[in-house]
């Protein structure tokens, strides 16, 4: 015969398991073995000698022990219990079923994502993480460009979320210098603690492009903020950990960070201003 209207697709209607009568009113339901409590006495369809028994009368539940309101014997015949389903139960809807139109109106992403929500559902140019580093103490160095690079100390770290995410540097640096010469500021980075390398090298060492801050030695006495950004790509998914170094152009002077040195003792020299290393995962 057909079926007029909405086919169900669930349902929870289940045979418990026989049940023989004896010199008793309690009987202990069970379904497949193991005990089973319905909701309520009204769940159940209980056939006693072929006549089904009216709930909370002739029969009431308690957890798993069904009782009728009379001891039975052995010459009655418990015929069939029946389970009519949990209340509301819907079971569990098939993949891709679920629309927007069945979510209601003010489900949070905690509801759908457990708190999280995948950084593969947002669209390329999305901020996923930010981390900032800050170096409010001082630091100097008279090493020129020559004789090698020295840490400022202002390291940052981030883990990319995907390979082909891109990574915003922005850097805001004071300097300060004692000389009259050029005096330099890099970005180097390093992928899962390997060897450093600057970023948006340029492709002939020693090329002015290669440098990314420069301060001149007539400033001297001053601060000297030096700005940088650059839209690096690491190409992977380990830590990627980013530092800033500094030079000095010559001249046996020396260049600071964080400070406008009025003498050559970093010691004894205000600090004036703070440096930082923002980074930014965008999605690619």
């Amino acid at each position: 015969m057909p079926f007029i209207g909405t086919q169900p697709d669930v349902g929870g209607y289940s045979v418990l398991d026989a049940l023989t009568a004896s010199a008793t009113a309690s009987y202990t339901l069970q379904k497949d073995s193991a005990n089973f409590v319905p909701s309520s006495a009204n769940q159940l369809l209980v056939s006693l000698n072929g006549v089904i028994q009216k709930p909370g009368s002739s029969f009431t539940v308690s957890g798993s022990t069904l009782t009728f309101s009379s001891a039975l014997t052995s010459s009655d015949s418990i015929d069939f219990i029946l389970a009519m389903g949990e209340p509301l139960l819907i079971g569990t809807p098939s993949d891709g079923t679920v629309t927007d139109a069945k979510i209601a109106t003010g489900v949070t992403a905690s509801k759908i994502t457990q708190g999280t929500l995948p950084h593969l559902q947002l669209p390329t140019g999305s901020v996923l993480q930010v981390v900032k580093a800050e170096k409010l103490d001082t630091a100097s160095t008279n090493s020129t460009m020559g004789s090698g690079f020295i840490d400022t100390g202002i390291t940052c770290t981030i883990t990319p979320k995907a390979s082909n995410s891109k990574i915003l540097v922005t850097v805001d640096v004071a300097l300060g210098v004692t000389n009259t010469e050029f005096n330099y500021m890099r970005v180097v980075r390093n992928v899962g603690g390997g060897t450093y390398s600057m970023i948006s090298e340029a492709a002939t060492p020693g090329s002015r492009n290669a440098i990314h801050g420069m301060v001149f030695g007539s400033n001297q006495g001053r601060v000297s903020t030096q700005t940088f950004n650059d839209l690096d790509s690491p190409a992977t998914t380990s830590a990627v950990n980013y530092k800033i170094q500094f030079a000095t152009g010559g001249g046996g002077g020396y260049v600071y960070i964080g400070q406008s040195n009025r003498d050559t003792n970093a010691a004894s020299a205000d600090p004036r201003a703070s440096s930082r290393i923002v980074l930014m995962e965008i999605a690619g």
